[in-house]
């Protein structure tokens, strides 16, 4: 038996004389077959081996051959058996069923990846009546596990003896404070957003964002405070987009939060400072690009009066790229720190890098302006400067102590095993040694995955 819709319809029209009488007729079943194929098609998913047979049998349309066109009822919308006893001559037999019947059927939707869900179908509580009602109650989603708090397996580390007595901090992000589970706990100053969330969500959500960021700062300078940590490099991201030259804005809205964290450092007697991003380039031949690096500074100078920090709170940036001229460029960033208004030149201190500027390279200049300089050791091994580091600092130290404000250094060491530049410039998780010229009052940032030490036991001091 071949179905209607194999018939080829170009052949039929050439030698069939009744094509354009029953053409309508054949479109329509055609329409009512595709939906019994896919009825069908979804009773095989979702239905019985029994179910499914009894479906093909009561939806089989044969085509048997016809001489005249079918009756049709007024405004009926399918051919079926029971519109007039004509009908049976092109369906073929009295028994079919077409479409509406097989609709009749109670077969459950299709969901995502074959997915199905059932609807529970329970009778009417009022009466003897046979009818049914769904159910629409919703089957409550089983609860998850809460995942436990990741635990710290500190190996075995090497006491080692010192005379140091400055204080050590780390930068940013505090992993133990930032990994509590549930994520609602979690806590950390650095919620930031993209700009197509700024335009979506508005300013007043950016906004708040910065006011949970320094919320949080509360509660880690207190956890700092616990555990013998009394410095801390505050994150950049802490008011997102606050320096953009569109959306910028003052951060006069969170004074008062703000006043009230930087009142419990200086409480503990904790030192905050910051160090904006690579994209403060002072020594850009752009001009765009240095009213970018200006807003940025101000920025944070905005955030570290706020707090109301002393002298000792410095924004730390470095040289930028050389723009294949390092002698003008160097020239360029004398200029635009010149131009700095003079409270953001008060916090302003420069830091050697491993790529471009070393600490020979910047030391005349920060003699020059009165600019101190953070020595950073891992970025001398990598790019070494002609002196040596003891003398580099000797000559640092002078420019903190012209300024009154207390030094402070950089201390990571590269990954075990790393061979190439690239490799060597990422910082190990945790440092071994401490510096052999370090002095032994100056404030370290350790710039690690990992910090562990122990100020309860002086002078014996965990470095791992």
């Amino acid at each position: 038996m071949v179905s209607f819709y194999a018939i080829n319809s170009r052949l039929f029209r050439q030698y069939s004389p009744g094509y354009f009488l029953i053409s309508s007729t054949l479109n329509r079943l055609s329409m009512e077959h595709t939906a019994i194929h896919n009825l069908r098609r979804s009773a095989r998913r979702s239905t019985s081996t029994q179910v499914v047979q009894e479906i093909r049998q009561d939806t089989m349309v044969p085509l048997a051959g016809t001489s005249r066109l079918p009756k049709r009822k007024r405004g009926a919308t399918n051919v079926r058996a029971s519109d007039d006893a004509d009908n049976t001559s092109l369906l073929g037999h009295t028994e079919t069923k077409t479409f509406d019947d097989a609709a009749a059927l109670v077969l459950p939707p299709q969901g995502k990846k074959g997915a199905r869900r059932r609807k529970k179908i329970v009778p009417y509580e009022d009466g003897d009546s046979e009818e049914y009602a769904d159910d629409t109650s919703s089957k409550p989603k089983r609860a998850r596990k809460p995942r436990e708090e990741p635990v710290y397996v500190i190996p075995d580390i090497e006491v080692k003896e010192t005379t140091f007595k400055g204080r050590l901090g780390y930068a940013c992000l505090n992993t133990v404070m930032r990994n509590k589970k549930p994520a609602s706990d979690s806590v950390f100053c650095s919620r930031t957003c993209r700009l197509d969330s700024l335009n979506k969500n508005g300013m007043e959500w950016v906004k708040d964002l910065g006011r949970k960021n320094v919320e949080d700062l509360l509660t880690i300078i207190q956890w700092n405070e616990d555990n013998n940590i009394r410095f801390f490099r505050l994150s950049s991201e802490m008011f997102p987009f606050a320096s953009h030259g569109v959306h910028g804005y003052s951060l006069e809205y969170c004074a008062p939060l703000l006043a009230q964290a930087g009142a419990l450092a200086k409480k503990y007697g904790h030192r905050l400072t910051t160090h904006p991003g690579q994209y403060t380039q002072l020594g850009s031949p752009k001009p765009g690009v240095i009213e970018a690096a200006y807003r940025e500074l101000i920025y944070h100078c905005e955030l570290l009066d706020l707090l109301g920090v002393g002298p000792d709170g410095v924004m730390i940036v470095h040289g930028g790229g050389m723009y294949d001229d390092k002698s003008a460029t160097l020239t360029r960033i004398k200029d635009s720190i010149r131009n700095l208004p003079q409270n953001v030149r008060n916090r302003l201190v420069l830091e050697n890098d491993e790529m471009c500027y070393n600490a020979e390279d910047l030391l005349p200049l920060c003699e020059e302006l009165d600019v101190p300089l953070v020595f950073d050791y891992h970025h001398d091994m990598l790019y070494p400067s002609s002196i040596s580091p003891a003398i580099i600092i000797d000559r640092a130290n002078a420019i903190w102590k012209r300024r009154g404000i207390k030094p402070k250094q950089h201390l990571s060491e590269q990954r075990p095993g790393a061979v190439t530049l690239m490799e060597r410039r990422a910082h190990a998780d945790r440092c071994e040694n401490l510096p052999l010229d370090l002095p032994d009052d100056m404030d370290l940032m350790i710039e690690v995955g990992t910090l562990t030490f122990n100020h309860h036991c002086p002078p014996h001091l965990i470095v791992g």
